[in-house]
C-alpha cells in the first residue's frame, strides 16, 4: 500500500508518494505550487520516467536481451517503491528489478530516488545501479508539473507566464507526431536571440510538447508577472520538455531529461536511441535537479 512522507526545513516542504516515488507537493511557506492532479485535466503531479523518457516506436523496441514492451515513460511511475532512508529534510526510495519489470525491459537495476532540501531548493536524484551482467541501457527524467498561476497570483492568466533562461539563445523544437513520435528534420523556431519563451495555449495547441535542446546553462526560470514561480537547474540532462495537458489546463510541466522519445530517423534498437546512457556490469551513475519555488 502506498504511503505518503513529508519533508521539510521548516519554509520549504515537499511530500512524496512510495506509490512511484512521485513528488506529490512543494510548498513554500505552506503555499502550494506543484499541480494537484485534477482528473479533469492530468490526474499525474511529478512521475519518475525510467527506464525511457517518451515513447518507443509501437510500444516496442529489440534489445541485445530481447523484446522491450514499454508504455509511456516507461515504469518506475507504475511501481510502489521502498522506503530506504530517511531525515527531516531527505527521503531516498529504491526500486529493484524483479520477474514483472524484466517481463518488459529485459534488464536488472536498482533505482533510488531521493529528495532532499537544500539552500531553499528540492533536490530531486536519481541513482541507477547495474545489477545485473551484461550491460544496462536507459533513460530518465523528472516530469514536474507547477500551478500556473503561481500561488498567490490566482488574478494572472496562463499567457501571462514565460520560461527565462540564463542568457539569449536560439531554439528549434523537433516536430512530435500524433503516435509522440519526434521528428527532428522538421524542426520549427520558437524563440531566437531571446532570453524568454512565452507560454500560451496555442503554442501547446500547436506543437504539443515543447521539446528544448541543449538550454543554456542548463537552467530554466517559469515565472509570472508578479514575479513567482519556479527556478530549475538541471545539469547533465541535455533535454527539456515543456508541456500542458489541454486549452484549459492550469498547470505547466518542465522536465528535465536525459534522452527523449523515438525519433523518426532512429531504428527499433533500444541501445540506440537518443542520449542512452549505457551501464557495465556493477557500475552506478547519478544525475540530478533541483526546483526553488520563490
Amino acid at each position: 500500500m502506498s504511503e505518503l512522507t513529508s519533508i521539510s526545513d521548516g519554509t520549504l516542504a515537499a511530500t512524496v508518494d512510495s506509490a512511484g516515488a512521485q513528488l506529490m507537493s512543494l510548498t513554500l511557506g505552506g503555499a502550494e505550487y506543484l499541480w494537484q492532479g485534477d482528473p479533469a485535466f492530468w490526474p499525474r503531479r511529478a512521475p519518475v520516467l525510467f527506464p525511457i523518457v517518451g515513447c518507443l516506436r509501437g510500444g516496442r523496441a529489440s534489445s541485445a536481451q530481447g523484446e522491450v514492451t514499454l508504455g509511456r515513460h516507461g515504469i518506475a511511475r507504475l511501481f510502489e517503491h521502498e522506503l530506504v532512508a530517511r531525515t527531516e529534510s531527505s527521503i531516498t526510495y529504491e526500486l529493484r528489478s524483479s520477474e514483472e519489470t524484466r517481463s518488459a525491459y529485459p534488464f536488472d537495476f536498482t533505482l533510488n530516488m531521493t529528495y532532499a532540501i537544500e539552500a531553499g531548493a528540492l533536490r530531486q536524484t536519481f541513482a541507477v545501479t547495474n545489477t545485473g551482467s551484461v550491460d544496462l541501457p536507459f533513460t530518465l527524467g523528472g516530469h514536474p508539473a507547477f500551478n500556473v498561476p503561481a500561488p498567490g497570483c490566482e488574478g494572472e492568466a496562463f499567457d501571462d507566464y514565460e520560461l527565462v533562461f540564463a542568457r539569449p539563445w536560439t531554439a528549434e523544437v523537433p516536430a512530435i507526431d500524433a503516435d509522440g513520435l519526434q521528428d527532428f528534420q522538421h524542426m520549427t523556431e520558437v524563440m531566437r536571440d531571446s532570453d524568454r519563451l512565452p507560454l500560451s495555449h496555442e503554442l501547446f495547441e500547436r506543437l504539443l510538447t515543447v521539446v528544448l535542446l541543449d538550454v543554456p546553462e542548463r537552467r530554466a526560470t517559469l515565472c509570472g508577472p508578479a514575479g513567482h514561480g519556479v527556478e530549475l537547474s538541471f545539469n547533465g540532462f541535455d533535454y527539456l520538455g515543456v508541456w500542458t495537458a489541454s486549452a484549459e489546463a492550469p498547470f505547466v510541466a518542465v522536465e528535465p531529461w536525459v534522452g527523449c522519445a523515438t525519433a523518426h530517423d532512429e531504428s527499433d534498437v533500444f541501445e540506440e536511441k537518443r542520449g542512452t546512457i549505457t551501464l557495465a556490469p556493477g557500475a552506478s551513475c547519478e544525475r540530478s535537479f533541483t526546483m526553488r519555488p520563490f
